[in-house]
């Protein structure tokens, strides 16, 4: 299993200079998210999911200006044969949670990147009122929204200037025994 994280931080090595129309990389990106987390105090496979959360972008490159508008489930489905669901799901509701943020939060629509908000117009645009509460009763939702928060926050290049491999310890002890 440890190989796997060893793939991880290759894959960030190799890949987590692109950028998906954000002033940051993917990598400062991931690291300044995991950061976060670590800082609220959170599980480890809260911190993972935080630190992977956009690891599809840079499975599955695309021609498009900011990043892949599938990047959630492929990461989740890439991550899923060795973390549990508390590091997955967040990540494959990651953007489902920006969706429900911008239907029902006064303000967050208008605070979005054009990053954020091309991706927000890709994948489904606001949630209904039917929608929402699905979302809402959803076992991962709650932890989807915490990391939607700081993906959005995450994006600071003061926040963190750490190496992936910086979280391992935290990417160790979330596998899936």
């Amino acid at each position: 299993m440890a190989a796997f994280i060893q793939q991880i931080t290759e894959l960030f090595e190799a890949e987590g200079h692109q950028t998906y129309g954000e002033d940051i990389n993917q990598t400062e990106h991931a690291v300044q998210c995991a950061e976060l987390a670590l800082r609220a105090g959170e599980s480890d496979e809260l911190i993972t999911a935080a630190l992977l959360h956009d690891i599809g972008h840079l499975m599955a490159a695309t021609d498009i200006a900011f990043g892949n508008y599938k990047h959630d489930s492929i990461g989740a489905d890439f991550l899923a044969p060795y973390f549990p669901a508390e590091v997955t799901e967040p990540i494959r509701l990651h953007a489902q949670a920006k969706r429900y943020l911008c239907a029902v939060e006064k303000g967050y629509l208008e605070d979005l990147s054009a990053a954020s908000l091309d991706s927000l117009n890709n994948q489904g645009g606001l949630m209904t009122a039917e929608e929402q509460q699905a979302f809402l009763q959803l076992p991962f939702a709650q932890d989807a929204l915490k990391l939607r928060r700081w993906d959005d926050e995450g994006k600071d290049l003061e926040l963190s200037n750490k190496p992936v491999k910086h979280y391992q310890a935290q990417m160790l002890a979330a596998l899936s025994n």
